[in-house]
C-alpha cells in the first residue's frame, strides 16, 4: 500500500498550534482562511527559493557562487489566485534572467486547480459570470468574466486536435443524431443543429467521433459529415443507426456503399404509439411486438397485415407510420438476435445527448459557433471523466454480438 509522503509531517501539537493561530487571526472561517493564505504564501516562497538555489547551483550567501557568472538579483512581487484566495508572493530573480520557476511560472496568475475548476464549472453549463460569482462566494477569489472566458478559450487547440484526430479503421456500429442549439449569427439568434456521431469499435469502446454545426439536420449534411469521418481513417462502418431521417440511406451509401442503414426501432414504436389513446397503448404495443420480433421479413409482413387490420380504423396514423418506415426498418430482420439487441435502439447516443442538453439548455443563446462547440466538447470531456476516462462500453453481450458481426459481415472486421 502506497503511503502519502505528507502524512505525519505535522504532529497533533503542531496542528493545535495552527488552530490557535487561526483563532488569533480572526473568528471562525475568516481566521482559517487567513492562516491558509499565509501558509500558502510561505510554502510557495520557500519552494521558489529552493528552485533558485537549484538553478544557480548554490544556496543564498554561499561563497561558492562567486565567479559563477550568475547570482540572485532581488525579488519581484506578484499576486496569484489560489483556492485560498489571492496570495501575494515574492519571486526571486537572477542577473541573467534565465530563471524559469515551475511552482509559480512566469506570467501565471492562477495556481493550483483554479483553471481546472473554471473548466469543470463551465462544462456543467454555468455562465462565465456565474462562475465568477461562485469563486468569489466560496473561495473569496475575484475572477472577471473576461478572464474566465480566456481560460475556457485555452481549450480551442484541444478541440481542434480532437475534431481532427485519426479514427479507428472499422466501426461495427455508428449512431448519429443531432441536438438543437440557439446561436447568434449576424446579429440574429438562430437554431442550429449540432450533429453528433458516436462509434462503437471492435473492443466495445464508445467514443464521440466529432461535432458538426449546421443550419438544419439533413441527409446532405450527414453525407458531408461521413465524408470527413472516412477521410480521418474510418474506412468501413458495418451498421449505421439513426432515427429515420428521410434520404439518409442513399446519402450514407454514397460514402459507404456496404453500410447497412437501420432506423431505430424504438423511435418507430414511439411514432406509432402517439396515435393511440392512453388506454389503447398497451394493446397496440402488444400487437406491434410480433412485427419487430419476427424471424423473417415474410413473417414480419404477415404480422404487419394483422396489425393494420386491427388498427386501421381507430389509429390509421400508426399504420401509416409503419408503412412509411418499412424499407428502412426491414434490414433489422436480417440480423441474428445478438446483433438485433445492439441496433434495436439509438439509446447509446441519446443518453449522451440527454446530458449535453442539460448543460446547454441553461444558456439563452451562444455568442458564436465556436462558443457552442466549446461547451459541448467540454460536456463530452466531463462525461468521459465521470465514467473513468471514456464514454463507457457500447452494449451488453458485446462478445456474442461481435462474433455475430464476424459471421454476418465476413472479412470486414480486423479480428
Amino acid at each position: 500500500m502506497t503511503t502519502n509522503p505528507l502524512e505525519g509531517v505535522l504532529s497533533a501539537d503542531q496542528i493545535d498550534a495552527l488552530v490557535t493561530a487561526a483563532e488569533d487571526l480572526g473568528e471562525g472561517r475568516n481566521g482559517v482562511e487567513e492562516l491558509l493564505a499565509r501558509m500558502t504564501r510561505a510554502v510557495l516562497e520557500r519552494a521558489l527559493e529552493t528552485e533558485m538555489s537549484d538553478h544557480l547551483g548554490y544556496e543564498s550567501g554561499d561563497p561558492a557562487g562567486q565567479g559563477t557568472g550568475n547570482s540572485r538579483n532581488g525579488k519581484t512581487t506578484k499576486s496569484v489566485q489560489t483556492l485560498q484566495g489571492p496570495v501575494q508572493v515574492t519571486v526571486p530573480r537572477d542577473r541573467n534572467s534565465s530563471f524559469e520557476p515551475v511552482i509559480v511560472p512566469k506570467r501565471a496568475r492562477r495556481l493550483g486547480k483554479v483553471e481546472d475548476m473554471i473548466l469543470s464549472l463551465y462544462a456543467r453549463g454555468m455562465s462565465t459570470r456565474d462562475i465568477g460569482s461562485h469563486l468569489d462566494e466560496i473561495y473569496g477569489t475575484k475572477v472577471s468574466a473576461a478572464t474566465i472566458s480566456r481560460v475556457t478559450d485555452v481549450i480551442a487547440d484541444e478541440v481542434a486536435q480532437w475534431q481532427n484526430r485519426p479514427l479507428e479503421s472499422v466501426y461495427p456500429i455508428v449512431y448519429i443524431d443531432a441536438i438543437w442549439l440557439k446561436i447568434r449569427d449576424g446579429g440574429v439568434v438562430v437554431n442550429k443543429a449540432c450533429h453528433v456521431a458516436v462509434g462503437v469499435d471492435v473492443e466495445d469502446r464508445k467514443q464521440v467521433l466529432g461535432l458538426w454545426l449546421g443550419t438544419s439536420e439533413g441527409a446532405k449534411f450527414w453525407a458531408n459529415v461521413l465524408t470527413e469521418i472516412r477521410n480521418r481513417g474510418a474506412a468501413d462502418i458495418l451498421i449505421l443507426c439513426c432515427d429515420g431521417l428521410t434520404g439518409l440511406p442513399a446519402a450514407v451509401n454514397s460514402i459507404y456503399p456496404q453500410t447497412v442503414v437501420q432506423t431505430c426501432v424504438v423511435h418507430l414504436l414511439r411514432s406509432a404509439m402517439k396515435y393511440a389513446s392512453y388506454g389503447a397503448r398497451k394493446a397496440m404495443a402488444r400487437d406491434m411486438r410480433p412485427i419487430y420480433t419476427a424471424p423473417t421479413v415474410q413473417a414480419a409482413e404477415l404480422a404487419m397485415e394483422a396489425f393494420a387490420e386491427t388498427w386501421q380504423a381507430t389509429a390509421p396514423g400508426a399504420v401509416l407510420a409503419w408503412r412509411n418506415a418499412w424499407e428502412d426498418f426491414t434490414p433489422f430482420l436480417a440480423f441474428t438476435p445478438e446483433i438485433r439487441k445492439v441496433i434495436y435502439t439509438t439509446n447509446q447516443i441519446e443518453s449522451i445527448n440527454y446530458q449535453l442538453r442539460k448543460i446547454t439548455k441553461t444558456r439563452g443563446s451562444f455568442p458564436s459557433d465556436e462558443a457552442a462547440i466549446k461547451l459541448v466538447y467540454l460536456g463530452i470531456r466531463n462525461i468521459e471523466t465521470t465514467r473513468g476516462g471514456e464514454l463507457g462500453t457500447g452494449t451488453q453481450g458485446w462478445h456474442q454480438a461481435l462474433n455475430a458481426f464476424a459471421v454476418q459481415f465476413p472479412n470486414r472486421l480486423p479480428i
